[in-house]
């Protein structure tokens, strides 16, 4: 096999890759939507830690939405983009850094930057990849049992964002946006047992 080959190989996985986490993403946009933000972070061995970035698009100007594995370190918020550069969440945020994130504990408008230096890289590298559960290792990245070189040749493409919280957000379009349609569903369902009961 040549190195046209793998290379070609490593292209195609990588992209299955992308379509199974935007498929992913769209579960986990609409779990968000419907209330359920809380109950999707109850088990981060597992699911991992999962925030929703809410970013501009560089070029349309709209508002977009991306879930994302995340953690918390001296109150800050740590994101990767685990496709490097190429992500477009990523080249939104540079072109806009106002964002906001939808949290277990809340929704904050706030300002995302990209860390270039060295300095705790690593150290918040491994605490971003072990709050994604099981994440991590499926991209065959063991953040408990790799040595600081293995986990930094394996990352240099990584992007590693800071998001400082400005502001608590609330009001409308914020999380839990659709949890009317649990209300509704109940309301639905009751009323359809109480007609059946009625007619018997």
């Amino acid at each position: 096999m040549t190195l046209v080959d793998t290379k070609q190989m490593d292209a195609q996985k990588e992209q299955k890759l992308k379509r199974g986490f935007k498929i992913f993403n769209r579960f986990m946009l609409l779990a968000w939507r419907l209330g359920l933000g809380k109950s999707i972070n109850e088990w981060p061995e597992v699911g991992g830690r999962i925030m929703v970035l809410t970013h501009t698009g560089r070029k349309s100007g709209k508002r977009r939405q991306t879930p994302l594995n995340y953690a918390v370190v001296n109150g800050e918020i740590y994101c990767l983009a685990g496709f490097g550069a190429s992500a477009d969440w990523y080249q939104n945020i540079l072109a806009n850094p106002q964002v906001e994130v939808w949290l277990p504990d809340g929704w904050w408008a706030g300002l995302a930057e990209e860390l270039h230096g060295p300095e705790h890289r690593l150290l918040i590298m491994r605490q971003v990849i072990k709050a994604s559960g099981a994440a991590g290792p499926a991209l065959g990245i063991n953040a408990d049992q790799m040595n600081d070189e293995e986990l930094d040749r394996i990352t240099k493409e990584y992007r590693l964002v800071r998001i400082r919280r400005t502001a608590a957000r609330t009001g409308p379009g914020g999380p839990g946006d659709l949890d009317w349609v649990w209300r509704l569903s109940t309301i639905v369902l009751l009323s359809m047992l109480l007609f059946r009961r009625r007619r018997r």
